[in-house]
């Protein structure tokens, strides 16, 4: 179940960049991640009085405060990062954030991968970085690309073992993502009050037509985002956390892929191969779970 779990998120997470991605065309990525969360927050309050989540309301929630502040500032510096340097660098190298950040928490709490789990890591890790097709022989990247990739990198990895901890039933763990959705709204829309205030325009030409026509896939991308927080808190309760965190980190194949088939864009040869890794490396670690 660790396996499925995380391929879920791995799918949830490369569907929603690749919306988030497509929404920042558009929009200023404050305002995508801000009206995105909102919604999710409007689905997920409905389902915790649905369930009764509220009275799973304890100490362990503080980690969903912290995951609903770090998450803001990760996706502002992932969007940011994207409009600055190449996706096929960009997006794997963030994506090792979800796999080293975990990886090493589950490590320190006395976590050991077998043998076929660690080749699965290795190979798994290689194939993400390969299936953006690092232009290996091209321009360098700005310095200030390379460092907000790094800051969401390690703010993704930070949400998804903040979240993991959070809850440890699935009544709970609808609670700790409305709370850690109301965070990220909280946070999110301060900076974007901030930027309104400086003059940055939160709306493109169209003002709230815009929006409004926008809205269906402003709401996948946000409920795309919290399954995705959910199937891999659900992954690692199951199971290693080392399993889930390098597969949940396979996005990146599913984004390319997205891409592929909507935009119509044409895989490189590395990405070819990055895919085809990063399958190989999710066999051998479902084999070796």
């Amino acid at each position: 179940m660790t396996a499925v779990f995380a391929l879920a998120t791995s799918l949830l997470w490369g569907l929603a960049d690749f919306g988030g991605g497509l929404l920042t065309r558009r929009f200023q990525a404050l305002t995508v991640v801000v009206v995105s969360q909102a919604l999710a927050a409007v689905v997920l309050g409905a389902i915790v009085v649905a369930t009764g989540g509220f009275r799973e309301a304890g100490p362990q929630l503080w980690f969903a405060v912290g995951a609903g502040v770090v998450g803001p500032a990760a996706m502002l510096c992932f969007y940011r990062a994207l409009a600055l340097g190449p996706m096929g660098v960009v997006s794997p190298l963030a994506a090792l954030g979800t796999v080293l950040v975990p990886l090493g928490v589950g490590i320190v709490a006395g976590e050991r991968p077998g043998l076929l789990q660690a080749a699965g890591m290795v190979v798994a890790v290689v194939g993400v970085l390969l299936a953006g097709g690092p232009k290996i022989g091209g321009a360098s990247i700005a310095r200030q690309t390379i460092v907000l990739t790094l800051v969401s990198a390690l703010g993704f990895g930070a949400v998804m073992a903040l979240i993991s901890e959070a809850s440890t039933t699935v009544t709970g763990l609808f609670l700790a993502l409305f709370v850690q959705r109301v965070c990220n709204v909280a946070v999110g829309g301060a900076a974007l009050y901030a930027a309104v205030r400086r003059g940055t325009p939160a709306l493109p030409e169209g003002g709230f037509a815009a929006l409004t026509g926008s809205l269906p896939m402003l709401a996948f991308v946000g409920i795309a985002d919290v399954a995705a927080n959910g199937t891999y808190s659900l992954a690692a309760q199951h199971g290693p956390v080392t399993m889930a965190a390098v597969l949940a980190s396979l996005y990146p194949v599913v984004t390319t892929l997205a891409a592929l088939g909507v935009l119509k864009e044409r895989m490189r040869a590395v990405q070819t191969a990055g895919a085809s890794l990063a399958l190989v490396g999710s066999v051998l670690l479902a084999s070796g779970g």
